[in-house]
């Protein structure tokens, strides 16, 4: 139950407060029990950044749990104050984001080398928000290079699971049936045949990852992959005031050089978000015009500017692998498809993300959860890289729609997973320009349509 109730048709009640639209639990929204189940065994994922905060920037791991709780203050924040994605990290980005960490030394460097990628970050969602310049951003950028970076990331992620001295090297038997299983259940045509036909398929689809990401931790314990957990019971204790010597404000500021050397990784994970930024629109489009009761507002300006705040936090409070991106795409889709079903399957988009990530972070104090999933954290970040990786290879392909831009692309990819953003950035311009362009030192000549030469002569062939 609510305090405040929506009329049929209107939006969801909401405490106006400038550019945004408070919302609270209990209050402007109802409580969802699937939510909250999903949660309590979702949030493990949040706590599959702890490995990479310990590696990459030398953290111990009472300081990464401390970062990990910054994190999810984060991601409450687009449901309160009225964004009806439910947030994640800049997942395709994070392959990327390690290859530039990859240069720094763990410790000081790299947390500085992190506080430079992420408050430019920071900086670009700021100010396209402001000005609302993002979408004029994206289509500026050719197709070929847009599936490039979706591509290579997609790459990227997959090669550092699968590699010699990667998580799947090491842990092969869980992992690999955990990601079949995530794989069959999350895109199988056979599967969503299942799904129209069993209830008891679509109660499963409806719980996205969770199936597979708890397979993959049970056969981890039967196979002695990891070891079984030492469960602890209370409350946990993040490290708050030992996280403050590996903060910015005491390891010091980037010079110039390094904010320099990560604006191609920024470049690129903006591009990343905005992509998904579309996706979560176009989940929710997809599911808006089947529920009359309820009017779904998207606000792009302000998804950017919410997003711009949460990675603002994170820089200067935990600078953070993953970054802060605007959705969690598996979350979300199965979040959509129980919102099809109607008010009694859940009362609201905000009471299906707000409910979610509150449980979430009220997740990460109850130390028996925590405790239990310690052991077998890296499975849930292999997973979500892994598919992450197909999704991004998927995605990524279907930009593609030439021989030429498969081309530029497809060597951008390989350029930018081997060597990094930098790298890859230049080489997919270098061979726009070289290969795509129909016009080598002038403007590209469109058709009615905004197709160019080269691709009205590959449509006609």
């Amino acid at each position: 139950m609510q305090l405040y109730k929506r009329q049929h048709g209107e939006e969801q009640p909401y405490w106006p407060a400038g550019p945004f639209k408070i919302r609270l639990p209990f209050v402007h929204y109802r409580w969802e029990t699937a939510e909250m189940v999903q949660a309590l065994i979702m949030f493990v994922v949040s706590l599959g950044m702890i490995p990479l905060l310990e590696q990459y920037l030398g953290l111990p791991y009472d300081v990464a749990l401390a970062y990990v709780v910054v994190c999810g203050i984060g991601f409450m924040l687009p449901a309160l104050l009225g964004i009806p994605f439910v947030p994640g990290w800049i997942t395709p980005a994070i392959p990327v984001v390690v290859l530039f960490l990859g240069d720094f030394e763990p410790g000081t460097e790299a947390i500085q080398a992190m506080f430079a990628l992420q408050f430019l970050v920071f900086l670009i969602f700021l100010i396209l928000g402001i000005t609302r310049l993002g979408t004029t951003l994206v289509n500026i950028i050719p197709r070929s290079m847009k599936g490039g970076i979706i591509i290579g990331a997609g790459v990227a992620a997959i090669i550092g699971e699968i590699e010699e001295g990667g998580r799947m090297a090491e842990t092969p038997i869980s992992l690999i049936i955990g990601g079949l299983v995530c794989a069959y259940l999350m895109f199988s045509l056979s599967f969503k045949h299942l799904v129209d036909k069993s209830d008891l398929a679509r109660k499963i689809a409806n719980y996205g990852m969770v199936p597979g990401m708890v397979v993959a931790i049970i056969v981890g314990f039967l196979v002695m992959e990891y070891p079984f957990p030492d469960v602890e019971f209370g409350i946990t204790q993040p490290a708050f005031g030992e996280m403050w010597g590996y903060l910015p404000f005491v390891v010091g500021f980037p010079g110039l050089d390094i904010f320099l050397l990560a604006i191609p990784t920024a470049l690129i994970a903006y591009i990343i978000a905005f992509g998904d930024i579309i996706v979560g629109k176009t989940l929710l489009d997809r599911v808006d015009h089947l529920r009359e009761d309820e009017k779904i507002e998207t606000d792009i300006d302000r998804v950017h500017i919410i997003t711009a705040i949460r990675n603002a936090l994170h820089a200067f409070f935990a600078p953070y692998p993953g970054l802060a991106g605007p959705i969690w795409t598996a979350v979300a889709a199965t979040m959509a498809e129980r919102y099809k079903y109607g008010r009694n399957a859940m009362e609201s988009i905000y009471s299906g993300s707000g409910t979610f990530w509150v449980t979430g972070f009220i997740a990460l104090f109850i130390l028996p959860l925590v405790s239990f999933f310690q052991p077998v954290l890296p499975i849930a970040l292999s997973l979500t890289l892994l598919l992450t990786g197909y999704i991004c290879i998927m995605v990524g392909l279907e930009q593609l729609e030439t021989q030429v831009e498969r081309g530029v692309g497809g060597v951008m990819a390989v350029v930018l997973a081997v060597y990094g953003a930098g790298w890859g950035l230049a080489a997919g311009a270098l061979l726009y320009i070289l290969v795509e362009k129909t016009n080598l030192f002038g403007r590209e000549p469109r058709d009615e349509h905004g197709r160019r030469p080269a691709q009205r002569a590959e449509d006609q062939e």
